[in-house]
């Protein structure tokens, strides 16, 4: 098995992206969605699926570093596409939408997780939410000196509110309250 710093034969980096694509939408839908449903809905053998993720848990953690890796790669495209307050609201609503995901597998997730783990998304997470608090307040929609690190904390509530209608009614709720206590008086 290749390791992730060494580089995959294009159609195996493919068969590797497709599985994690897969896997993130089946275990959102289904946190107990099995391996093998996931290959063959990857398009790929059971055998493939395993030789990039040995176990339920390695795959639960690639799909956590693949929609951690995306977060953090999203802030600046919004920020060159939005104006800062609009980036935010939208990078917020991504990270929604990956609570989501979190919300079936975070008993999974925490178990599997390494201290490595938590720090490789730990420090690019708070950059990403200084970089657009750091816009905002250069654009004067947001009040200065929030910190990032209080305002993931604070986000964290995605990943609590059990997915559904009224779920998602209730992020929006909660995401109006954190913008406007962030927002310049």
């Amino acid at each position: 098995m290749a390791s992730q710093g060494e580089a995959l034969r294009a159609d195996a980096q493919h068969n590797r992206d497709r599985i994690l694509e897969v896997a993130r939408e089946a275990l959102s839908a289904n946190p107990d969605a099995s391996l093998n449903s996931i290959a063959k809905a990857a398009g790929v053998g059971a055998g493939t699926l395993y030789r990039h993720f040995p176990s339920r848990e390695a795959l639960i953690l690639g799909v956590y570093h693949k929609e951690i890796r995306a977060l953090v790669d999203l802030v600046p495209e919004l920020l060159t596409k939005h104006p800062p307050l609009t980036a935010f609201r939208r990078w917020c609503d991504r990270l929604s939408h990956y609570g989501r995901i979190k919300h079936g597998l975070a008993e999974v997730l925490h178990a599997a997780m390494t201290d490595r783990d938590f720090n490789e998304s730990y420090g690019p997470m708070v950059a990403a939410i200084d970089r657009l608090l750091r816009a905002g307040e250069a654009s004067g929609d947001f009040a200065p000196g929030a910190n990032a690190e209080d305002v993931l904390l604070v986000l964290g509530f995605l990943w609590r509110i059990a997915p559904g209608e009224a779920g998602e009614a209730r992020v929006a709720r909660l995401l109006d309250l954190v913008i406007r206590g962030l927002r310049a008086r």
